[in-house]
């Protein structure tokens, strides 16, 4: 489906009927990636996935897109289908975009799944590494995500998953070279918003991989001290979704109808 906003398409899809579920994908990524999960999940729940902006059919909309102006374009999307609350699981970058919709909509949250992600802003470092990716996607953005892809999972399951990746690698392929360079402008001045995980009422999960190479893990673990935000531990990398497809399913499946 598409609503036309600002100039451009906004892709999602919409399967089931009951309590909506917002999904949020990560850097690189589409709905295609919730694919394997809708069957189950759409059951008893209405399920939403959005392209976000500059990734699978969505649209760019300027030269950087902030998390702030992702999250507009899915609050843009509930309006339009005329969804006032709903619960918000979001991957990596997906997740930073949902604490961006809290931020700003903090009722119109019924619950909120981190999954491979975190409250933080980029630390310096992360900042300049984030610069050296611009430049690398400038040279060659196929190589650039190629390598990008593949360095997200455990070092260990690269081969075992290797048709996985090249799906993933595949579907990355047709995120625009624009798309790629605003999101990374995005994320790069992204906000810490570690005071949500404090402030946000609802219903909170954050879903880790123990191995993640992206991510590091002990200072996630620092970062919700002192909240309620319950935590699922997964022994593998930052693609949970795939590394650990039935837990990861599991989880969330717990996450949406335990409360």
């Amino acid at each position: 489906m598409i609503l036309h906003y600002r100039g451009i398409d906004i892709f999602f899809t919409d399967t089931g009927k009951g309590i909506p579920i917002i999904l949020l994908h990560g850097f690189l990524e589409n709905t295609s990636m919730w694919k394997p999960f809708i069957p189950e999940l759409s059951k008893n729940n209405r399920i939403i996935c959005i392209d976000l902006l500059g990734h699978g059919k969505t649209g760019c909309l300027g030269y950087v897109h902030t998390m702030e102006l992702m999250a507009e374009t899915v609050e843009a999307l509930l309006n339009h289908l005329k969804i006032k609350n709903a619960t918000f699981i979001g991957h990596s970058m997906g997740g930073y975009v949902a604490l961006a919709f809290a931020e700003k909509n903090p009722d119109a949250i019924s619950g909120l799944c981190l999954m491979n992600s975190t409250a933080n802003a980029d630390t310096l470092e992360k900042q300049k590494n984030r610069d050296r990716a611009i430049l690398a996607v400038k040279q060659n953005h196929k190589t650039f995500i190629r390598v990008a892809v593949v360095n997200l999972f455990r070092p260990e399951n690269r081969t075992l998953f290797s048709k996985d990746i090249n799906n993933v690698i595949e579907e990355a392929q047709q995120t625009p070279l624009q798309g790629i360079i605003a999101a990374l402008e995005g994320m790069k001045i992204r906000k810490n918003r570690t005071l949500l995980f404090h402030a946000i009422p609802s219903k909170k999960i954050l879903i880790l991989g123990e191995k993640d190479p992206v991510l590091d893990y002990n200072n996630l673990i620092c970062q919700i001290k002192n909240t309620d935000i319950e935590l699922i531990k997964l022994p593998d990398g930052h693609m949970s979704h795939i590394e650990n497809k039935d837990e990861f399913l599991r989880n969330i499946m717990y996450f949406i109808e335990k409360y």
